[in-house]
């Protein structure tokens, strides 16, 4: 009885600690939102509008380009792991990750790790691509055969 005691007490201490040690995921919101949630740590969705490069920093413009932007993300020169052309993102979705920052009454996030950033369906290929079977007909080839399609 005193080991079955024991054994309730333990589940319940293990429990409670899991439970305390396991924060949250941060929310995921759209740029129209990212306002209501300064100095939170947010996961903000959001395409690529307008990319602007100075010497210094770079910005990314979401939905909408500067100044109707709603939401910026912001890639201080030499504080960031990004390394790469930006302009590759306009045009993309994306998510970004970090503490919501209230700049000229704008929202904002700096980007300083690549991490934070995820391009939404984009493909990652971290191993060559399957060959073909053999007997599969060359990618390029056209066919009169609806099935195969």
């Amino acid at each position: 009885m005193k080991t079955l005691l024991m054994l309730a007490v333990l589940a319940i201490t293990v429990e409670a600690f899991a439970t305390d040690t396991n924060a949250a995921a941060p929310l995921k919101i759209g740029t129209g939102d990212a306002a209501k949630f300064y100095d939170q740590e947010m996961i903000v969705t959001g395409k690529v509008m307008q990319v602007t490069i100075r010497p210094t920093v770079t910005f990314l413009n979401l939905d909408k380009a500067f100044p109707d932007s709603p939401f910026s993300v912001v890639i201080f020169h030499g504080h960031s792991s990004f390394y790469g052309d930006a302009n590759a993102l306009k045009g993309k979705s994306i998510e970004i990750e970090g503490k919501i920052k209230n700049y000229h009454d704008k929202p904002e996030i700096a980007l300083d790790d690549m991490k934070q950033l995820t391009v939404i369906g984009s493909v990652q290929f971290t191993n060559a691509l399957p060959a073909l079977p053999t007997n599969a007909p060359p990618a390029t080839t056209t066919t009169n055969f609806p099935e195969i399609m």
